[in-house]
């Protein structure tokens, strides 16, 4: 059998935002500002580029789900032509240029931003990317790697997080160059990866995120959407602060 990708996704706004300002792209799939209350898993062929991303617009801003929506909406439509660490970089450039130039034709939505992180998957590799603290992971038998970089300065003494961002797609009133994280990994069969919105890493310890995946990582990919619910439980059952959108990405053969 060839191989393929599955992908079991949720967004969710949280217990206590009154909206979901969080954006998922999933091949040209997208789920914009909406709420799913179960996962959805969609399968794709592993051959040509295929995104998955999550974005995060800023709270305290105006327009937090348009930013996401548009880069969400970006990603998904262009994402087949992404086929290597170059293109995904671009890519990122002109998503931030195109949320300052939606925000400078409307007041009201003056220095709306957002995060995003993902993956395009190709055969052989992934290219793992990210602006912002949106997280990639790397789902492994022994716990949870980490393959993204939170724009984040560290968290007060005591805290293990911390709500600022030191870069994001637009966020600020006059177009700001970004420097997106763009990393090339290999790609093999049974690889899984976790991209996730800071409403399910903040309330969650890592620990306890490696710990729900491991129940499940030997499973065939139907578990998956079981685990994607585990995750977005344990973020409300922590208080579910903020968005939640989540997508467990595992590659079958």
């Amino acid at each position: 059998m060839a191989p393929y990708i599955a992908v079991s996704a949720l967004s969710h706004e949280g217990l206590v935002r009154e909206h979901n300002e969080d954006s998922l792209a999933v091949g040209p799939w997208t789920l914009c500002a909406t709420v799913t209350t179960n996962p959805q898993t969609l399968l794709f062929p592993l051959g040509p580029p295929c995104v998955v991303a999550v974005a995060d617009g800023l709270g305290g801003h105006p327009g937090g789900e348009v930013a996401s929506t548009l880069v969400a909406r970006r990603l998904a439509a262009g994402g087949s032509g992404l086929d290597g660490e170059e293109a995904v970089r671009e890519e990122l450039q002109e998503c931030n240029r195109a949320v300052y130039a939606a925000a400078a034709g409307d007041p009201g939505l003056a220095a709306m931003g957002t995060t995003v992180a993902g993956l395009v998957l190709l055969p052989g590799q992934a290219v793992v990317f990210n602006v912002g603290d949106s997280r990639v992971y790397r789902v492994t038998g022994d716990g949870l790697q980490r393959v993204s970089v939170d724009d984040s300065p560290p968290p007060p003494p005591g805290r293990r997080t911390t709500s600022l961002v030191t870069q994001t797609l637009g966020g600020s009133l006059g177009l700001t160059f970004v420097e997106p994280h763009v990393r090339v990994a290999p790609l093999a069969a049974g690889d899984r990866y976790l991209v996730c919105s800071d409403g399910l890493t903040d309330p969650v310890p890592e620990e306890e995120l490696a710990e729900l995946l491991a129940r499940t990582h030997e499973s065939p990919e139907r578990a998956d959407g079981k685990a994607a619910f585990e995750l977005w439980k344990a973020a409300v059952e922590a208080g579910g602060p903020d968005n939640i959108t989540l997508a467990l990405v595992r590659i079958g053969e």
